[in-house]
């Protein structure tokens, strides 16, 4: 059975559900605060498992921030990003330069590719310019 055609628990259901109406990433901890208040509440590491499980079905994409945060999103909304290391904030790109790179054979070395991210970190204006500033 392949990955993507497994039956996902009520649970992984719920999560996916929360990640496809979300009109951002959402870490665990929003997941797992927005799911607190629910009829079916989640434990953190509850919900940190079945993302891991929804990731390595294929189904949710996971970045990190350079901060260490985890934001995770379903992998049918496909976005990248450019990301400043210094205050944190994100753009999308508007345009995925890797959808016409596909690895073949010898590349994949077998590997059942499921997702993938792309990011790009920099400094954005205004810490550029904050950085210019002199010191006092």
């Amino acid at each position: 059975m392949s990955p993507q055609v497994a039956v996902l628990s009520e649970r992984q259901q719920l999560l996916l559900e929360q990640l496809r109406s979300a009109d951002r990433e959402l870490s665990g901890q929003d997941l797992h605060g927005m799911l607190r208040q629910g009829p079916q509440p989640m434990g953190l590491a509850t919900v940190y498992r079945h993302l891991r499980q929804l990731q390595q079905r294929g189904l949710v994409r996971c970045r990190h921030l350079p901060s260490g945060e985890a934001l995770f999103a379903p992998v049918d909304r496909d976005e990248h990003h450019l990301t400043c290391v210094d205050c944190g904030s994100t753009l999308v790109l508007e345009h995925c330069p890797m959808h016409d790179i596909h690895l073949h054979g010898e590349h994949a070395e077998g590997f059942q590719l499921l997702f993938h991210t792309l990011e790009f970190f920099g400094l954005c204006q205004a810490c550029q310019e904050r950085q210019l500033q002199p010191q006092q």
